[in-house]
């Protein structure tokens, strides 16, 4: 078992992540971590996911500021928080933050910031940000006052929206509970609203500065930016003075679900850098058995014959499907650009069963208010790759994020598939944001089945590591192992925390009726075998090397769904395949250990057990007696 002075096996890192600060006022709770609150309640419900402020930089990187003179003041019915957050930028630039928090039972919480920069500061934006929560909020109504004084009442969106929702705002007001009421206002410049769930994050943003305004701007050398949150609870019952709830420690409770159907097929993504040490690995590809092999060929990146070759050797090794993913350069017209893929695949001697075409272009995002890149239509890069495909499968959408797809929608009617992958760490990489995403899987799989009905739909390949940045220039370097937003590399992907944030990805996605989900690459950064660089030893299989296995091997299998009573700690569902008794896969997506009831599910070998117990971030199957 780990312990706590050790975290490597749960991280892939020793870098301990700070706990966060617990402050209360009355019934008002909050975490105070880095600098911004988090998962903010009132009498134990969530009221605001995250109240930060935030610097970005070109890129869209998140700087993480040093913090000075931190006081933090807990009294009976109070808190109080003062610091000077420093950010350095470019060129020995530099901006300083000013930032007090405070909250008194009964009254408004309120984080006000001032930032100053001696030297002007190159930014894509700087500000605050809230986070609503998404479960139990989306569709729900909510009342939002605009900068101009006006007010709308409105709801928060139930798919997800591929603009903002609402603009211009100035104070947004929702429901917490059936008596409970939240305002958040929002001083010292405009502010707009997006559709996080578009990138997987578990919230609605609302964010300073409209996209549709220039970015990066640079702040004045000398100029003061103030800028204020005031968040107000309307409690229609009492207005006595009580302590914030503790958290439930009651044990999680499963019961059994209405929902069921089949496995999806397992994937694995293999592009050209990783062929040669895949092709090596070919005894652990056999026992992986996926259904699927992913190739992905870019001609922008120089990849030719040779990578079409080596896609071809291990095809022949495999005993599954294999389909090409391709970045169409779209720099000549895209029939010719085709028939020039199909000669290289002919002479390769490499036949995919399916082809994914999306042009090049659209890996990178198209913000609000930006210009939409030159490209041809869709509808004639499908023409033209129907045409130089004619007797295999082909498949469409974006190998980049569902936003894309969201945004720019392909004409699905003639192809065989949609497809879009997903990232955790586009906005945060702290443990708790990384796991939350999860949440927003079941909306954006719903999103898609809104828009594309029952056309067979795929995803992947998703990791916490970033592949490609649609938002910057480049992912992020990250040499050291540290939870970095956007970057190429993550050491969670390495360790038990990686295994379970497959197994609830794959819980999550459940009732889209995936035909295929791909969760990692064999070899390579986002593999399931262990590199060079990595202390455990070369070859050893990671932690996720399980759970893909499992979920390989599950491929076909009918599932039912399995209820927790508390989703955002233990995620279960249920598996039979012909012949075999039930299976019940649990996973624990938190830092902590949950004690499980199993209520009236019995298994097999300890008939008499009623309780299970997951540590942390651990995976669990067991039999169940009929």
């Amino acid at each position: 078992m780990t312990t706590e002075s050790d975290p490597f096996e749960l991280y892939g890192t020793r870098e301990r992540e700070m706990p966060p600060v617990r402050l209360t006022a009355g019934r008002l709770a909050a975490d105070f971590k880095d600098g911004n609150l988090r998962s903010i309640c009132y009498d134990g419900a969530e009221v605001l996911r995250a109240v930060s402020y935030l610097v970005r930089d070109r890129d869209w990187g998140t700087y993480a500021p040093d913090i000075e003179d931190l006081q933090i003041d807990q009294r009976d019915n109070a808190f109080f928080v003062s610091y000077l957050a420093r950010c350095s930028g470019p060129e020995n630039t530099e901006l300083a933050i000013n930032v007090q928090i405070r909250a008194e039972a009964g009254e408004a919480l309120t984080f006000e910031a001032e930032a100053r920069s001696a030297t002007g500061f190159e930014t894509n934006r700087c500000g605050f940000c809230i986070l609503h929560p998404i479960v139990g909020v989306a569709g729900m109504p909510v009342s939002v006052e605009h900068v101009d004084g006006g007010r709308e009442s409105t709801h928060f969106p139930d798919l997800i929206e591929p603009w903002q929702p609402f603009k211009d705002m100035r104070a947004i007001t929702h429901g917490v509970t059936s008596n409970v009421t939240a305002e958040c206002r929002m001083e010292g410049d405009t502010f707009e609203m997006e559709d996080q769930r578009n990138w997987s994050d578990a919230s609605y943003k609302t964010y300073v500065r409209p996209l549709a305004l220039p970015w990066p701007y640079r702040i004045p050398a000398g100029e003061p930016m103030r800028q204020r949150i005031v968040l107000s609870i309307g409690d229609m019952r009492r207005a006595t003075v009580t302590p914030a709830l503790v958290a439930d420690e009651r044990p999680i409770k499963l019961s059994l679900g209405e929902t069921s159907g089949t496995m999806p097929a397992i994937g694995l993504i293999v592009t050209p850098e990783e062929a040669e040490a895949t092709l090596a690995a070919r005894g652990l590809l056999a026992e992986i058995a996926p259904q699927e092999l992913l190739f992905h060929f870019d001609p922008d990146a120089g990849h030719g014959i040779d990578a079409l070759k080596s896609f071809a050797a291990i095809a022949a090794v495999h005993a599954g499907r294999s389909t090409l993913e391709v970045a169409l350069p779209c720099r000549l017209a895209p029939l010719a650009e085709a028939q020039q893929i199909t000669t290289l695949m002919h002479d390769a001697g490499f036949k995919p069963d399916a082809i994914v075409v999306s042009p090049s272009v659209d890996r990178q995002s198209t913000p609000p208010g930006s210009k939409w890149p030159e490209c041809p239509p869709l509808e004639e890069v499908y023409a033209a790759a129907h045409a130089a495909f004619p007797h295999i499968r082909l498949g469409g959408g974006m190998l980049s994020y569902f936003t894309e797809l969201n945004r720019k929608r392909v004409p699905a009617d003639t192809l065989g598939f949609v497809t879009h992958c997903t990232n955790p760490i586009v906005h945060a990489a702290d443990d708790l944001s990384v796991m939350q995403t999860l949440e927003a899987l079941p909306f954006i799989t719903r999103s898609v089945r809104a828009i594309y009905g029952d056309k067979p739909y795929r995803i992947g390949p998703s990791t916490i590591p970033m592949r490609q940045n649609p938002y910057g220039s480049r992912t992020m370097d990250n040499p050291h192992g540290s939870r970095i937003a956007m970057a190429n590399t993550d050491p969670r992907h390495n360790a038990r925390f990686g295994e379970a944030f497959a197994l609830g990805y794959a819980a999550r996605v459940l009732d889209a009726g995936l035909e295929c989900l791909t969760l990692s690459a064999l070899t390579g950064p986002f593999g399931l075998i262990a590199g060079e660089k990595e202390p455990s030893a070369t070859g050893a299989t990671r932690p996720l090397f399980n759970v893909v296995s499992t979920l390989s091997r599950l491929a076909g299998s009918q599932w039912r769904e399995c209820l927790s009573s508390d989703q955002t700690a233990v995620l279960s569902f249920i598996t039979t395949r012909p012949g075999e008794a039930r299976q019940l896969h649990l996973v624990n997506i938190t830092a902590a250990s949950q004690q499980i009831q199993l209520g009236r599910f019995r298994l097999l070998e300890q008939p008499g057990n009623t309780r299970l117990t997951l540590d942390a971030y651990s995976t669990a199957s067991a039999t169940l007696m009929d």
